[in-house]
């Protein structure tokens, strides 16, 4: 089983051999040298640690936090949290970064150590490169017995966080209020189970809670996905629930479900918010390469701009930033309101979400259908020795030369009747084959071609 040690942080399985996998050695190694980083380039000696509900969760939390105590810097320890509330913590305490231990949307046998700076941003593919040399010199010094870091548990940071979203302009508690919306809520036995029903009361909602024990036994496959969320779909309509809601384990990725139990469409939930947000501030957006041309055709309407990135948050942020986007993320069911944090977060999602739902006086599934109706196909291929992606996407550029081309970020085709994006994952050994049209019969067909010239070539 791999360890990925990227820019973006460290992840591997638990169990086997260092080098090979997240092992006790290999957390350790990795946590001194991002302590390091934080002390030569921050200078603030404080760190603060959070952890989703991963079966493994405890004995990764203390080893990354008696190792940053070791090396002299204090922790401020959140416990079981979620991602969006540990990047809210850093710049309210002042530290100099933080860590949040998850996996994501990985199976339970992953655990992760994901980095970030003073701002409670994700650190710089720079910043990554430079905590990367410090893991291979493995030069790290370690603080005497008087010198040691602090240590101090607070657990009020997701009631801080609920408060500071509840408390933005442009959410409406009392809009929501009044509909009083009965919501299913599938919480993966993760942190969405702390999180989530909490805002939602706040809002005056009926929360009805699946998989709401936090063990990291997840129930089903963590990504919120259609084919993994039968369970909600069903328990929405015994319910007669007004909607449905999936959170990945740490709870940055969101998607809704409507009230017949079909899904709103992982896509659509930052469209529809964005909609929302720039129907009452306008400005620029900005998705990844690898989402839905739906949040551009939004975007136009409300008399923006619409931008592209490169995937990954780290990279949507930094476009965000210079283009001075008022709204943005991912498709994946990441949504990024700069106002808050410059984070995807689940939770402020919610709340734009709902108020935008109660502000238009219609059903879910109704207000889905106002949306572009674009079709999105999402598969992958294993990454293999035998695959060469440099000579396969000269390849590609060749036999597609008369497309539009970006190779910003992996390979994205442009068609006449749709587009491909073909990417190596930042997370798993696998190459991401995404297509999109208005039809699925061809955007998969469209994946299907590409994976053929793929498998042609190797």
């Amino acid at each position: 089983m791999p360890l990925i040690k990227s820019i973006s942080g460290f992840r591997g399985t638990i169990g086997g051999r260092p080098g090979d996998n997240l092992t006790p050695q290999d957390i350790v190694e990795c946590t001194a040298a991002f302590g390091q980083w934080v002390l030569t380039t921050v200078g603030k000696p404080c760190i603060v640690v959070g952890r989703d509900g991963r079966i493994s969760g405890d004995i990764v939390s203390a080893l990354v936090i008696n190792t940053l105590r070791a090396m002299g810097i204090s922790v401020v320890d959140l416990g079981l949290s979620t991602t969006p509330t540990v990047e809210i913590a850093v710049p309210m305490e002042k530290a100099g970064g933080g860590i949040i231990l998850t996996a994501s949307h990985n199976p339970k046998e992953w655990n992760a150590l994901k980095l970030l700076n003073h701002k409670g941003e994700f650190i710089s593919g720079k910043d990554g490169a430079a905590v990367l040399d410090l893991v291979a010199q493995q030069n790290v010094k370690y603080a005497t017995v008087d010198k040691l870091g602090e240590y101090r548990q607070d657990d009020t940071y997701l009631r801080k966080h609920i408060e500071k979203i509840l408390a933005l302009p442009l959410v409406d508690v009392e809009a929501v209020r009044a509909k009083g919306y009965k919501i299913v809520v599938d919480a993966i036995n993760s942190t969405g189970a702390l999180a989530v029903p909490p805002l939602l009361e706040a809002l005056g909602c009926q929360a009805i809670l699946l998989n709401g024990e936090v063990n990291g036994h997840f129930n089903h496959n963590p990504e919120p996905l259609k084919e993994h969320l039968g369970q909600l779909s069903t328990e929405v309509r015994l319910q007669k629930a007004n909607m449905g809601i999936a959170v990945d384990p740490d709870v940055d990725r969101l998607v809704f479900m409507c009230e017949d139990g079909e899904l709103f469409g992982e896509e659509y939930t930052l469209v529809a918010v964005a909609d929302y947000v720039l129907s009452k501030k306008k400005g620029n957006t900005v998705s990844n390469l690898s989402s839905s041309r739906a949040l551009r055709d939004v975007t136009l309407k409300h008399g923006g701009e619409y931008f592209a990135s490169a995937v990954g948050e780290v990279h949507v942020v930094e476009k965000m930033k210079a283009v001075k986007a008022v709204i943005g993320g991912e498709g994946n069911g990441g949504v990024i309101l700069p106002e808050l944090h410059y984070g995807r977060d689940a939770l402020v999602g919610i709340a734009l979400f709902l108020t935008h739902l109660a502000k238009s006086g219609r059903q879910i599934s109704t207000l889905r259908k106002t949306y572009p109706d674009y079709q999105m196909a999402k598969t992958k291929i294993e990454r293999t020795p035998d695959i060469d992606l440099e000579k396969i996407f000269t390849a590609l550029k060749e036999k597609y030369q008369r497309e539009q081309i970006n190779t910003e970020d992996g390979l994205k085709i442009d068609f006449e009747q749709g587009w491909v994006h073909l990417r190596p994952s930042n997370t798993e050994p696998i190459i991401r084959v995404y297509s999109e049209s208005n039809s699925i019969v061809v955007a998969e067909n469209l994946a299907k071609k590409i994976i053929q010239d793929i498998q042609q070539l190797r």
